[in-house]
């Protein structure tokens, strides 16, 4: 089954967000390029590294929309990875330029989603495509509400 295409244009005035052309949706991206220590004996970078470069995703996009996550743990809250998802599409290699796009998914009572395209920085083609859900938890680890601050930056993201 071919995925659903992908075609990012940058909104103006601000590079970090890029608006896809194919359903007008808005993205938050961040800039990476893939180390020698992400790829595994075949040459491809091992699946389990996607999954840092979805948590430089989110935090590069918490910290863009002025909620890094050192605020949100100084404020009492935690959001431990409780779903993840990937799909992947054509592998990275060594030394990738890559563009993680990320955006706040679903918003819950006690959970937060993001949602996360990674595509090669050169030549566009679509890389991965993935998602994570967290619970958010105070400083006893206990389930709690979603903190206010969280849920606005969800609301005000820009659609």
């Amino acid at each position: 089954m071919r995925p659903k295409e992908f075609h990012p244009v940058p909104r103006p005035g601000d590079e970090r967000f890029v608006v896809d052309e194919s359903d007008g949706v808005v993205w938050h991206r961040c800039h990476h390029r893939s180390l020698y220590a992400d790829t595994d004996r075949s040459g491809v970078v091992y699946h389990a590294n996607y999954l840092r470069y979805f948590e430089q995703g989110r935090a590069t996009l918490m910290r863009d929309v002025g909620y890094p996550y050192r605020e949100v743990e100084d404020n009492g809250f935690v959001y431990p990875v409780v779903e993840l998802g990937m799909t992947f599409h054509r592998p990275l290699h060594y030394d990738s330029p890559m563009w993680i796009h990320t955006r706040p998914g679903l918003l819950e009572r006690v959970r937060v989603a993001f949602d996360y395209v990674i595509t090669h920085a050169e030549s566009g083609e679509l890389v991965c495509k993935g998602f994570t859900r967290h619970c958010a938890l105070n400083r006893k680890n206990v389930p709690v509400a979603v903190d206010p601050i969280t849920a606005r930056a969800w609301k005000s993201f820009p659609a």
